[in-house]
């Protein structure tokens, strides 16, 4: 599958935020990583509808919005309307999870399913004919800059390995510590949607670096 570089958003500079995303776009960025935190299902409290809303207001990147929320389901529709292109939620949420992902799908935007690193990779395998992508976080999720669980890479591969048995056409992302060190190690697990924050907005050369994402080289 095609590989794919999700830059995200919580490292970007947010008063220079239009800049940033043109960035972005100039670099070769394919997705928009946007984190939405409601200091609830995580300890920590980032951004909302009014944000997307004007974020997509100057851009057509793919906007990949990751709900980090304990209510996922109240908010599907609006986050869509509000301009996602990609809708994750975690499925420890407190919403019924099938319910979510047809929600999501209803409104015309692609599907999700985010896990955390302690959570077995199979709680998955009974949606994936549901979905468009499987989110497995490579650290805990609620803060940027923490360092990636090598651990995290079976569940990696048991979840690419079962979405090759069934025949779907699914992606794996990942989220967490992603540099060019660790993506080569993804990468061979069966990730192909790679997000990075801090890697590629402090990169002296961005192109390079997501493609050092990509590719396996240096950078």
């Amino acid at each position: 599958m095609k590989n794919y570089v999700s830059a995200s958003v919580l490292s970007a500079d947010m008063l220079e935020l239009g800049r940033e995303i043109k960035k972005l776009e100039d670099n070769g960025i394919d997705m928009l990583h946007f984190d939405v935190m409601d200091g609830i299902f995580v300890n920590n409290i980032t951004f909302g509808l009014p944000v997307l809303q004007q974020v997509r207001k100057v851009t057509d990147i793919t906007l990949d919005v990751h709900l980090m929320i304990a209510d996922p389901m109240k908010y599907v529709q609006r986050f869509a309307e509000s301009g996602a292109d990609i809708i994750c939620f975690h499925i420890e949420s407190d919403s019924d999870t099938l319910e979510t992902i047809k929600t999501i799908r209803s409104c015309g935007v692609r599907a999700a399913l985010a896990i955390k690193p302690a959570t077995p990779a199979e709680s998955v395998f009974e949606y994936l004919p549901y979905l468009d992508m499987v989110l497995v976080m490579t650290v805990e999720p609620g803060f940027g800059g923490q360092s990636f669980i090598p651990e995290t890479l079976d569940k990696i591969r048991a979840i690419r390995q079962k979405i090759t048995e069934l025949g779907l056409n699914v992606n794996v992302e990942v989220d967490g510590g992603i540099n060019g060190t660790t993506s080569a190690a993804v990468r061979e697990a069966g990730a192909n949607v790679l997000v990075s924050g801090s890697y590629l907005f402090a990169a002296d050369n961005m192109a390079e670096a997501a493609k050092a994402l990509k590719e396996d080289m240096s950078c």
